[in-house]
């Protein structure tokens, strides 16, 4: 039923809905009838045009995508069971030059087990996080210490450098390193997580000398704010292009300012067969 209602949800027509579905229109709309009495609450708002979710409608959207992604999750695991060569991993990433150390392990893993099949989302820890406690995530990748009594975790080999990316015929373009004076008063890009947790311990009491003009989740869009001169981006180190052609140039910040990344999963968790070599693998790398 749920299936139903996001196929709804998702092309706002119920005969473009049935059509996908590939089932008649009434059994479609006897369907969504019966959730919606089920749940006490109307869905969806009729119009000549089309319909529209509800209030109620855009809140059950959500939770019916992350019902339906587990459903699929745990029907592709016990299918794979047996399977010891293949399956899906899931995994969600935070940006950083480091996760080449896991895209070689998993390359060199699908030599061994080339059943392999992996899905990549990208975000902040926050975003990740949520993911990984609903269970529709194995492993994410966070650029800050993960909580030690709900998570186990592997610390990346390296870390990632902080610093300023900016245009390259600027005034901090020709400097070598990037210090607090540098940058007092002017407009700044930084991703929420970087401006609250890292730049502090960076600056400390100076802090409230830097101005934050925008936040980014990705630093390849704020990139294209620097080279439009609207600001300058505090980001780590190798994830911006600044080759010569690019314009752009990247100055670590001063004193230096760094940053772990852990490979990180929830405590006590049962992984399938496929996940938990793989974790075998990278653990065995990192250590190495």
């Amino acid at each position: 039923m749920l299936r139903y209602f996001l196929a709804v949800a998702r092309e706002e027509n119920m005969t473009r809905a049935s059509q996908y579905l590939h089932v008649s229109q009434p059994t479609l709309s006897k369907q969504i009838q019966a959730l919606e009495e089920e749940l006490g609450k109307k869905l969806f708002v009729r119009h000549s045009f089309g319909i529209q979710l509800t209030e109620e409608g855009t809140l059950l959207r959500k939770r019916a995508e992350d019902l339906v992604s587990m459903a699929d999750r745990i029907t592709g695991e016990f299918a794979k069971m047996d399977d010891v060569t293949g399956g899906d991993v899931y995994l969600g990433l935070a940006e950083s030059y480091q996760i080449r150390c896991l895209a070689s392990q998993i390359k060199r893993f699908k030599q061994s087990y080339p059943g392999l099949r992996y899905h990549i989302t990208s975000g902040d820890t926050e975003q990740v996080t949520e993911k990984l406690d609903k269970g529709l995530l194995d492993f994410v990748a966070l650029a800050e210490e993960p909580d030690r009594e709900r998570y186990d975790c592997l610390c990346f080999p390296e870390k990632d450098v902080w610093g300023v990316v900016a245009p390259r015929d600027c005034p901090l373009g020709a400097k070598e390193r990037v210090t607090v004076d540098d940058l007092a008063g002017l407009p700044l890009f930084c991703s929420e997580q970087g401006w609250k947790k890292d730049i502090p311990l960076w600056c400390g009491e100076r802090m409230g000398q830097l101005r934050l003009e925008g936040s980014f989740r990705l630093s390849y869009n704020a990139s294209l704010f620097v080279r439009e001169g609207l600001g300058y981006l505090l980001t780590f180190d190798r994830l911006i292009d600044t080759s010569p052609a690019s314009g752009l140039v990247f100055r670590p910040l001063w004193p230096r300012a760094e940053a772990k990344i852990y490979l990180v999963w929830r405590r006590g968790q049962v992984f399938s067969p496929i996940a938990e070599r793989l974790l075998e693998r990278i653990r065995k790398a990192f250590e190495e």
